[in-house]
C-alpha cells in the first residue's frame, strides 16, 4: 500500500464512522510489521526478534534472499538464532541440525545417512520482504499476504528528496508510544530548549478527516496567527504514524514517518523515517552516527514521561477515559488512536484503548518486575552506524592515551630540544582527541546495552 498524500484543504471531510463497525474487522496478524532497516540487519549470522513476545529469526539463503522462521529448534527448543549460517541453512547450535528457508530440516547429524528426516523435524516459515530499505514481516498465512499493501511512501521515490533513518527501542508499551507519536501539542513543552520553544505553545485546530478500519487521517495548524498552513497526521493500522506537510513559502515538503513494531508486553521498536527536499546537504554530508546523537535526546526525553505516563495509568487499574482528561485542541488524535483500539483492537494481545482493554493480561501478570525494568533507549547496539562509531570511539581513545603517555615519556627523556616541544604538544593534542573521543563515546554507550 502506497501512503497516499492529499491536499486536505481541498479534501472533502467525511464522518469518522465511515463504516459500519460490523462490516469491519482487524486482525494483527493478517498485517505487515518494520522488522529493521536493511542497512541495519546484521550479515551472514542470524537476527532475532520478537513480535508481541513471539520469537522469529531472520537470515539469508545461499541466494541472498531473506528467510524468516519461528525461532525455536523442534528439536530440544533451543534457539535457532544462538546458531550459525551454514551454506544458507541456519544451524542450531545445540545439536546442529539445519533448517532451509522454507523451515525444512535438511540435515541432522546424529542420524545415520540413510535414514530418512522426520516430517514433523520442521519450522514454520513466514513471509518476509524487503521495501524502501526496511524488512517486513507478515505474521499470518503467506499465502494471504499483499505486498501491495506494504506502507511505503511514494515522496521517497521522487527525485530531489532525501531521508535519514533510525531504529530504537523503549521499554514501554506500545499504545503509549503511539499515543505520543500523534501528539503535536506535547513537543514544545517536553522539548523546550531541544525541538521546541515553549513560547510557541498554543492551541491548536484539529481535525479527523477520515477514519476505517485501515486508521485515519488527521490534520491540524496552529491558532495564535491566523491562516496558518495545514499540518497532516496519518495512523496507518497497525504500524505508522505519518506526519508530512508543504512549506508552501519555501515551495518545500517535509515528512517524519514513525513506524512501530511491538516486541511484546513493555517493548517496543520506533523506526524513524525523516525525508524532504531542502536542506538536502545536511543529510548527505553529516554523519548518520551523529544525526542520532541529538534523535536519542529526544527519545530520551519522550521515555522519561511515557515510562512515567504508563506506571501511573496501570497502578490505577482504570480505563484511559477514567484518567485522562483530553481537550480537543491538544488530544484528537491520541485519543482518536484509543478510540480505534476500542473499535477494532480487540484482536491485539495486551492492548488498551480508551474506554476498554484486555485486562487479561496486564502488566504485573506478564512481568512482575516491569516497573524495574531498564529504563533508557537502546539504540547503538541496534544501529550498524552508531555501533561502528562507538567500536571506534572506543579504540581511539584508547590508543589516543596510549600514544600521549608515550610521547611524554620522550618528552621527559628528551633535553631541551625542538624534538621535546614537539613531543609536549602531540601528547596533548593526543589527549584533546582523547576526551572529544569520550565524550562521543559515552553518548552512544548511554543507548548501548549489551545483550
Amino acid at each position: 500500500m502506497t501512503v497516499e498524500i492529499k491536499t486536505l484543504e481541498a479534501a472533502q471531510l467525511t464522518s469518522t464512522l465511515s463504516l459500519p463497525e460490523q462490516e469491519q474487522e482487524f486482525n494483527w496478524r493478517q498485517c505487515w510489521y518494520p522488522v529493521t532497516f536493511l542497512q541495519d540487519l546484521a550479515k551472514n549470522r542470524p537476527y532475532s526478534f520478537s513480535l508481541y513476545d513471539e520469537p522469529f529469526v531472520l537470515f539469508s539463503n545461499q541466494d541472498g534472499k531473506l528467510a524468516c522462521l519461528t525461532d525455536r529448534c523442534p528439536h530440544c527448543a533451543a534457539k535457532l538464532s544462538d546458531g550459525q549460517i551454514i551454506d544458507g541453512k541456519i544451524e542450531c547450535l545445540y545439536h546442529g541440525w539445519q533448517f532451509g528457508s522454507e523451515g525444512k530440516c535438511l540435515h541432522i547429524p546424529q542420524l545415520p545417512t540413510d535414514t530418512k528426516i522426520p516430517t514433523n523435524a520442521c519450522v514454520q516459515s513466514f513471509k518476509v520482504v524487503e521495501r524502501q530499505g526496511m524488512i517486513w514481516i507478515w505474521a499470518g498465512n503467506a499465502e494471504a499476504a499483499d505486498e501491495e499493501c506494504i506502507p511505503t511512501i511514494p515522496n521517497l521515490n521522487k527525485p530531489g528528496f532525501v531521508h535519514t533513518d533510525k531504529i530504537t527501542e523503549l521499554p514501554c508499551d506500545l499504545s503509549y508510544v503511539i499515543e505520543h507519536m500523534l501528539d503535536p501539542a506535547h513537543i514544545h513543552i517536553a522539548h523546550h530548549g531541544n525541538q521546541g520553544n515553549r513560547k510557541k505553545a498554543q492551541p491548536l485546530e484539529m481535525e479527523i478527516i477520515e477514519s476505517s478500519v485501515e486508521g485515519f487521517r488527521g490534520r491540524f495548524r496552529e491558532t495564535k496567527l491566523p491562516n496558518q498552513t495545514w499540518r497532516n497526521l496519518d495512523f496507518i493500522s497497525p504500524s505508522l504514524a505519518h506526519l508530512h506537510f508543504p512549506i508552501p513559502e519555501r515551495g518545500c515538503f517535509f515528512g517524519q514517518a514513525f513506524y512501530f513494531f511491538p516486541l511484546g508486553k513493555g517493548r517496543c521498536r520506533i523506526l524513524t523515517r525523516s525525508y524532504r527536499n531542502f536542506v538536502t546537504w545536511q543529510v548527505k554530508f553529516k554523519p548518520r552516527w551523529w544525526i542520532h546523537l541529538k534523535q536519542n535526546k529526544i527519545l530520551q526525553e519522550d521515555l522519561t514521561l511515557l515510562l512515567g505516563q504508563q506506571e501511573e495509568v496501570e497502578r490505577l487499574g482504570q480505563n484511559i477515559n477514567q484518567v485522562y482528561s483530553p481537550i480537543p485542541t491538544c488530544d484528537t488524535f491520541a485519543i482518536a488512536y484509543r478510540q480505534w483500539l476500542d473499535r477494532f483492537g480487540s484482536s491485539l494481545p495486551f492492548y488498551r484503548g480508551y474506554t476498554t482493554s484486555n485486562t487479561s493480561q496486564n502488566a504485573e501478570e506478564c512481568n512482575p518486575n516491569w516497573v524495574q525494568r531498564e529504563r533508557s533507549l537502546q539504540h547503538t547496539q541496534l544501529c550498524s552506524s552508531c555501533n561502528r562509531a562507538y567500536q571506534v570511539t572506543t579504540r581511539l581513545k584508547q590508543t589516543c592515551i596510549g600514544v600521549a603517555i608515550a610521547l611524554a615519556a620522550l618528552a621527559i627523556v628528551t633535553d631541551g630540544s625542538a624534538m621535546q616541544i614537539a613531543a609536549v604538544s602531540a601528547s596533548l593534542l593526543l589527549v584533546a582527541m582523547a576526551i572529544v573521543a569520550d565524550k562521543i563515546k559515552i553518548q552512544l554507550e548511554r543507548s548501548y546495552t549489551r545483550h
